[in-house]
């Protein structure tokens, strides 16, 4: 029996919220059939951060490994939802394991319930503590995709979560859009487009039950 597919991409399109002072997405047409051409070439003006989207070291460290060299294992292969709509604030390693967190686990998707998919940008939104991210990464893991804007909290300026994933060698996934998705084990494929020398990548990820 085939296994259904379920898209938990966010689209890049205009109208998708964009961060706070970030560059939105926009369309147009460089040449186009109805103004007498004769093929439809379409153009886009986006931030890589609007949609889902994979970020890079890139994002917060100079010079540091872009988009088009985020490791495609990473993105590929089993991974883990847990449902933490329930939390606010910094996560503890407790309260992970306490949502179905499984020791091992190398993919973990965070439903946090605080998504761009109804079409609104959240005011906040849950987070890993410093030291659940340290934990995780020390336990192997090696992506960790969240539905809300960033896995850092909305104010931060430092960034801390992101580079203590960065420098454990982990990965992030962001936007995603988890609301039809029930917590459990699933094939996550969800490679980061090769776009060089920038700090983050458009994504189309897609779970499949396993």
């Amino acid at each position: 029996m085939t296994r259904p597919i379920h898209d938990i991409s966010i689209a890049l399109a205009p109208g998708t919220p964009e961060w706070p002072g970030d560059t939105p997405c926009s369309c147009g047409w460089s040449w186009a059939i109805a103004q007498g051409a004769s093929v439809n070439v379409s153009r886009m003006e986006t931030s890589p951060h609007v949609g889902t989207h994979a970020d890079a070291p890139l994002h917060v460290a100079l010079d540091a490994p872009g988009a088009n060299q985020l490791p495609l294992e990473a993105f590929i292969g089993l991974s883990r939802v847990i449902d933490v709509r329930h939390l606010d604030g910094e996560i503890t390693m407790g309260q992970l394991e306490a949502a179905g967190y499984l020791s091992g686990t190398v993919r973990l998707l965070l439903h946090t319930g605080r998504t761009i998919a109804n079409g609104t940008f959240p005011e906040a939104w849950p987070v890993l503590a410093p030291a659940a991210a340290r934990a995780l990464v020390a336990d192997g893991l090696r992506l960790l995709g969240v539905d809300c804007p960033s896995v850092d909290a909305r104010e931060s300026k430092t960034l801390e979560v992101h580079r203590i994933l960065f420098d454990g060698g982990a990965n992030v996934l962001e936007n995603l859009d988890l609301r039809a998705i029930r917590p459990g084990p699933y094939e996550l494929l969800a490679p980061p487009l090769a776009v060089d020398a920038i700090d983050a990548a458009p994504v189309r990820a897609l779970l499949r039950p396993l």
